[in-house]
């Protein structure tokens, strides 16, 4: 398995943003969402129209760790939902349905290979160059956090790391980022 990196320009998430909402909105909020709340993809793909739907707060258990996870909706994930909800017209059900028959686990949502080609294809429309996948979502969540200021060890529990080295390594610190950090201090 190959691995992949956050996004790490706004200007690109943006552009992929303005792509995937054009196309379509189910596409749009899976992007928007994932970026947004550090959910690994087999979580985001489980969530529930009735789980999400006029709510200030996500709870779920992961499937990964089996731990609960209880986090508030950012306005930009509240105002997506919302549009993407009424337009839709979805009351119930999967969040982000698949638009063929229900795979053989009858869940109704689309695949993580569906999703996973969702990423890429707006990627590559919008001429993204550094690899991407599934876990691009996950990977610029954390990475934007860091980039703003939160601490490294808020991070580490946000993702549910074991050690801050595992979320610096997964967040996709460089050593251009790193040298940024030697220019900028003029003592």
């Amino acid at each position: 398995m190959k691995t992949v990196e956050p996004s790490r320009s706004k200007k690109q998430i943006d552009n992929m943003k303005r792509y995937l909402k054009e196309t379509s909105l189910r596409n749009w909020l899976l992007f928007t969402l994932g970026i947004n709340s550090g959910l690994r993809i087999g979580d985001l793909l489980q969530l529930t129209v009735e789980e999400v739907k006029d709510c200030e707060r996500i709870n779920i258990r992961e499937q990964k760790t089996g731990k609960t996870k209880d986090f508030p909706l950012s306005a930009t994930c509240k105002k997506a939902i919302a549009e993407y909800l009424k337009a839709e017209s979805l009351k119930e059900g999967p969040l982000f349905p698949s638009r063929k028959i229900a795979g053989s686990r009858g869940t109704g949502s689309i695949s993580r290979q569906q999703a996973y080609q969702i990423i890429n294809d707006a990627a590559q429309a919008v001429v993204v160059t550094v690899r991407v996948g599934t876990h691009t979502l996950r990977k610029t969540f954390g990475y934007h956090a860091y980039k703003q200021g939160v601490s490294l060890e808020i991070i580490q529990k946000l993702l549910n790391h074991s050690a801050p080295s595992v979320t610096l390594r997964y967040i996709g610190i460089t050593k251009e980022d790193l040298d940024n950090v030697y220019i900028a201090i003029n003592l």
